[in-house]
């Protein structure tokens, strides 16, 4: 263990042994001291082993870090100390367990990264901006407040480090999906530390809304062979990351995987999961490529150890679990097969919506099983299971989908070979429809931060590598009238809430009314026709006790009124039109509802 006074280092043996834990007395440490671990041990890569004393290890339960991580060759380079490059833990002094909210189920969910969402917000006080304690200032809840927001969702936050690609390139990671420990808040985005973070949630906890992290335990940025050992890679690099025939396995795609399955690796992502609920108040977390947490020798299993564990511990089986339900290893996507607790994230939801208002063939039926839930995926859970979204931080922006058809990656340095191919875009498109169609689905909404004013990232869709005016939003020139029809949808959807209810439609009749639950019709009125592949108007009437209401999807070049006969001495009458014009205009979502005749 090496204690540092300013630049001063001095090392101390662990002489006790117990198995593979090694362990000492240490005289005058006390809160505030610096620290972190050389460790001697064989240099055999073949084997999985790379231990280096010359490399300064970071602790991987330190609760604070004294500077961020910065690339620099020499941290990947054998022999090379590292004691200027390296951040030091910090020794902290014990923290009661905050008070927790009661677990409320998310109803719309709000994905940000901290330091985009308030960089250039100037009504924030300059030295907050970018940071979490940003969130808990009155603009930040005003806006939060208006659109609706039940549920903050913050991307990651724990300590990362840049991709070393990046560092040539005069590149930064905006996202943080390359953390190197999963205790320690980065001090860029919590200069405050923990007690930061805790003042912040309390804040938005008194707002009433709920507070999730997306955290990232399937990989770490000392990346491939020839990434830095910054922490678990000098420790032991064998037991902590997955191996096979001697070399790294990449199921993340970020060059390692971390071995889940191991008992002591398994242990300490759990008593960091915990470390947020308990000490920071978070509600709960989004699993960043979530099967490498399920995924066994022989495969995916839903009831693997650590989601087993996570299921089973008294403190983590009370929050809010959310899956990203795949990776690019075997047996990969799993969307629809995490335990019956978790709700999802639903990429065919995002991409079948897409599809619909870009005209594609048989579109429509894909986007009655989304509006309906996507029952063909959680008919064993319930619709709240299903997290739609029309897009995230990963892809287009919402306005980006209906202005470029291809991607524009180039200002990340590779070619405009990153990011996905071929995503579905609907150019020229009305992102209003895009928008009322999300609010009107059964299951858990989700919006990405700015989507709701209209930010573009100009064609790139994979802006990991654009912490600058790419991925902050512009709130100068945010679209006003975009932001209050989304805090208009909310609303419509609350007043309408009874007809959303968390439950699978079965289109039969009510004992009592005789009125069915779901009837999907077209524009003529009739039942919809299931096998009509170029259908572009999509009609679904909703019933419950003795009140209807008509969604009416109108994807065709003209206006289409609707046509569905109302009940006896009752008409149709529009109470919402995500487009203005006549009943049902072109490229648009229209709610009608039943009242009875004067």
């Amino acid at each position: 263990m090496c204690i540092f006074e300013g630049a001063k280092e001095t090392r101390h043996e662990l002489k006790g042994r117990d198995g593979g834990i090694y362990f000492g007395f240490i005289k005058n440490v006390k809160a505030g001291t610096r620290y972190g671990f050389r460790v001697e041990g064989p240099w055999a890569p073949e084997l999985g082993l790379r231990f280096d004393p010359s490399k300064l290890l970071v602790d991987p339960y330190a609760w604070a870090l004294d500077a961020p991580f910065t690339y620099h060759p020499d941290l990947a380079m054998r022999d090379k100390d590292t004691a200027t490059h390296v951040p030091k833990s910090v020794v902290q002094a014990p923290l009661g367990d905050v008070a927790r909210q009661a677990y409320r189920r998310p109803e719309f969910i709000y994905e940000l990264g901290v330091k985009s969402f308030s960089k250039l917000h100037l009504d924030i006080p300059e030295h907050k901006r970018g940071t979490i304690a940003a969130l808990a200032e009155k603009p930040a809840i005003a806006h939060l407040s208006k659109l609706g927001v039940d549920t903050i969702e913050l991307m990651p936050i724990t300590a990362w480090i840049d991709e070393r690609h990046l560092h040539a390139l005069g590149l930064y990671n905006a996202w943080g999906y390359n953390p190197v420990q999963f205790f320690a808040p980065d001090p860029r985005l919590a200069p405050g530390g923990l007690e930061e973070i805790q003042g912040t949630i309390k804040v938005l906890h008194d707002n009433s809304f709920r507070v999730i992290l997306d955290v990232v335990l399937n990989h770490s940025g000392e990346s491939d062979q020839y990434g830095p050992t910054l922490c678990l890679r000098g420790l032991d690099s064998a037991a902590y990351y997955a191996h096979s025939r001697g070399e790294l396995v990449n199921d993340a795609g970020c060059g390692n995987t971390i071995n889940l399955n191991q008992p002591h690796v398994m242990e300490m992502v759990l008593a960091a999961l915990r470390h947020w609920v308990l000490k920071a108040g978070v509600d709960g977390f989004r699993f960043d490529l979530a099967t490498v947490m399920g995924r066994m020798v022989d495969g995916f299993h839903k009831d693997a150890p650590l989601l087993k564990a996570i299921e089973n511990d008294p403190v983590l089986s009370t929050c809010i679990l959310i899956a990203e339900p795949w990776d690019i290893g075997p047996g990969g996507y799993q969307l629809g097969n995490f335990p019956n607790a978790w709700p999802e994230w639903n990429d065919r939801y995002r991409d079948e919506v897409r599809k619909f208002w870009r005209g594609d063939p048989y579109s429509a039926n894909a986007l009655a099983t989304r509006l309906a839930g996507s029952s063909d995926l959680f008919s064993h859970k319930r619709p709240s299971a299903s997290i739609n979204f029309i897009s995230a931080h990963d892809g287009f922006t919402l306005k980006d989908i209906v202005t470029y058809s291809t991607k524009d990656n180039f200002n990340n340095g590779e070619d405009n070979r990153d990011g996905k191919n071929g995503e579905v875009t609907w150019l020229n498109g009305d992102v209003k429809a895009l928008l009322a169609t999300l609010f009107l689905s059964r299951g858990t909404l989700m919006l990405t931060a700015g989507d709701e004013f209209g930010r573009t990232q100009s064609g790139n869709n994979n802006a990991y590598a654009q912490d600058n005016n790419v991925t902050w939003l512009d709130w100068k020139n945010a679209d006003q009238d975009l932001i209050s029809y989304v805090s208009k949808l909310m609303e419509l959807r609350k007043s309408l809430n009874h007809f959303f209810a968390d439950e699978f439609l079965s289109g039969m009749p009510d004992k009592k009314t005789n009125l069915p639950d779901a009837q999907w019709f077209n524009e003529k009125g009739n039942a919809f026709e299931w096998n009509n592949g170029t259908c572009d108007y999509l009609g679904l009437a909703l019933g419950k006790d003795n009140a209807r209401i008509a969604l009416v999807f109108n994807a065709s070049n003209s206006s289409q009124p609707i046509n569905l006969s109302p009940r006896q001495n009752y008409v149709w009458q529009k109470i919402f039109c995500s487009k203005m014009g006549d009943d049902c205009p072109a490229d648009s979502v229209s709610i009608f509802k039943e009242i009875g005749k004067s």
